[in-house]
C-alpha cells in the first residue's frame, strides 16, 4: 500500500511505482469518480471530432470498401440472395 499527502492546493502526488505501472506520464488527463469506497482515478478518453464525410471515408478505408455507397434496394437484394443461398444449403 502507498500513502501520500494532500497539498494546500488540493493536489495529490501519485507514487511513481503506480504511475509507471499504469503508464501515466506527466500531462495524462484523469477522470475523478467519487465512489462509496473513495476516489477512483481513470484515464480520460480522448474524443477527436471529425467532419462526417472524412469520418465515413476513414471507416471505408479501414474496412476495405473502396466502392460507392450501396442503395437500400441493392442492400435488400443482397440480403435476399444470401438468405436464399443459405436456405438452399440446408
Amino acid at each position: 500500500m502507498h500513502t501520500t499527502k494532500l497539498s494546500s492546493k488540493g493536489q495529490v502526488i501519485i507514487p511513481k511505482a503506480l504511475r509507471t505501472a499504469r503508464r501515466w506520464s506527466p500531462g495524462t488527463q484523469l477522470e475523478v469518480h467519487d465512489t462509496p469506497d473513495g476516489l477512483l482515478l481513470k484515464p480520460a478518453v480522448a474524443v477527436r471530432k471529425v467532419e462526417l464525410a472524412s469520418g465515413l471515408a476513414a471507416i471505408r478505408r479501414r474496412v476495405g470498401h473502396p466502392g460507392r455507397a450501396r442503395t437500400l434496394a441493392e442492400m435488400d437484394a443482397a440480403v435476399l440472395r444470401e438468405a436464399v443461398r443459405r436456405a438452399a444449403r440446408g
